[in-house]
Formats: structure tokens, C-alpha cells, sequence
């Protein structure tokens, strides 16, 4: 287990955590922007920042994104990469190493996997097994994925737990990007009783109410991304929601 690793590790014995996304997308973020981010998400207890999107990035850009980030706030910086040739940084601390599990094309499990990897041994980045497992509505995140049904609990539970008996060290349910629903409750309560390995919940998620709901639901991670791109204030009293549960 690598430092980060063990970080979230260690505060998910006392409390749920709250991971803080920014999509370095030229076209919507300016280094600018994300250091006035970056300003605001260190005065929260926030835990950590992931980094990435499924937009696709330039390398460039995602490295000046992370520096960026370094320079303004001392949190863990983790990518969460949308493809391997433009997803990953020598400049982060960390990379979930994801694995799409309900995947159209075995380049989303595995070919991806495989050529990111000398990447990630290159620049010596701490891995983090991750299966990632894609509920509808998915948006743009599921464009690559056989997307599991809201009602189909039971399908959820089964990626879930191939993950952990695979050797995962986290799940990942993701609703998708500025989904206008985030992963069903019942979802998150099954799939959380089912597995012994923490378990992140994504996308849609953009109220306090909502946070709420999934965590009481059992998600130990919450993240959320687009409300911090779209309304900063109402993504800090997601935060403040998240670490006062």
C-alpha cells in the first residue's frame, strides 16, 4: 500500500471522505480558474483532488493543471484518467488505476490498462486498483460502457464484488458527469453490504441532501465535480455536509 493509499485508508477509520474533481478541459478550465478553485477547496476539509475527465486532454495542459494545483494546495492529487495517452502525469501523486468492469470493448478493461502501465511505472506514480462500474444515466463516462439499469441492483453487486475478489482495492459506482440523477440509494446500500473494500459514489450528486442520502446509504468517498466547475459555494457546503456526517 502506497501513501495515499494508506491516507485514505486511515481517515475512512474515522470518518467519510469527500474527493474534490477537477476536469483539466481547455475548452472550460484556465489555470486561472483553477487556482481560484484550488483557493476555496483548501479552506475546506476536503481530502483529496482527482484529476481527469472523460473529455480527454492534452498532456500539456493536464500537467500544467496539476502544477497548478500543487502550487495552491497541499492536498493528495489523484488522476482519474479518461484514456491512457492523455490521462497521466509524472507531476501527480497518484493515479486510480481503473478498470472499467461493465465495459463494451476489452480496451476499457485492459488495453488501456496495459499501456498506461509502463507510463505509470515511468513516472513512479502510487497505483490505486480501481473497478469502475457505470449506472445509467452515465453521460459522456458511458459512452464506453454497457451501462447498468437503475433497477438492475443486483448486476451492480455482482461488478462489485468480481472487483474485490479480482483484487481491486476500491469500487467506483459513477453516474456520470453532471448526471441529473446520482447512483440509486438501494444501489449503494446493496453493493456497499456486499464488499469489504471502500466504496467510492460519483456523478449527480449536487446538493447537500443528496450527499447525505448516499452516504447514509453506505458510500464512503464522495465526489463531485461539476458543481465546483458550475456554483463553487454550493460545492463547499457539499463538502462541509460530507465531514460533518
Amino acid at each position: 500500500m502506497g501513501k495515499v493509499e494508506d491516507y485514505i485508508i486511515k481517515k475512512l477509520k474515522k470518518e467519510k471522505l469527500h474527493f474534490s474533481l477537477i476536469d483539466p478541459d481547455p475548452k472550460k478550465m484556465t489555470k486561472e480558474k483553477i487556482k481560484d478553485i484550488c483557493k476555496v477547496l483548501k479552506k475546506t476539509k476536503t481530502d483529496a483532488i482527482l484529476v481527469g475527465g472523460s473529455s480527454g486532454v492534452k498532456n500539456n495542459f493536464l500537467d500544467e493543471s496539476i502544477k497548478t494545483i500543487k502550487e495552491n494546495c497541499s492536498l493528495p492529487t489523484i488522476l482519474f484518467p479518461g484514456n491512457a495517452s492523455t490521462g497521466i502525469s509524472k507531476y501527480a501523486d497518484a493515479i486510480l488505476f481503473l478498470c472499467l468492469m461493465n465495459a463494451k470493448d476489452v480496451v476499457f478493461t485492459t488495453g488501456m490498462q496495459s499501456i498506461g502501465a509502463l507510463l505509470v511505472k515511468q513516472y513512479n506514480l502510487e497505483a490505486i486498483p480501481t473497478g469502475y462500474i457505470i449506472i445509467e444515466p452515465g453521460m459522456k463516462a458511458g459512452e464506453n460502457a454497457n451501462l447498468i439499469k437503475r433497477d438492475e441492483i443486483e448486476k451492480a453487486v455482482s461488478y462489485a464484488l468480481a472487483s474485490q475478489y479480482m483484487g481491486m482495492r476500491l469500487v467506483y459506482l459513477e453516474a456520470g458527469s453532471g448526471a441529473y440523477e446520482h447512483v440509486p440509494k438501494e444501489m449503494i446500500s446493496k453493493v456497499k453490504n456486499n464488499i469489504e473494500i471502500p466504496l467510492i459514489v460519483g456523478g449527480g450528486i449536487k446538493t447537500q441532501e443528496q450527499a447525505i442520502e448516499c452516504l447514509d446509504a453506505g458510500a464512503d468517498i464522495i465526489v463531485t465535480g461539476t458543481i465546483i466547475e458550475k456554483n463553487l459555494e454550493k460545492a463547499v457546503k457539499i463538502i462541509e455536509a460530507v465531514k460533518s456526517f
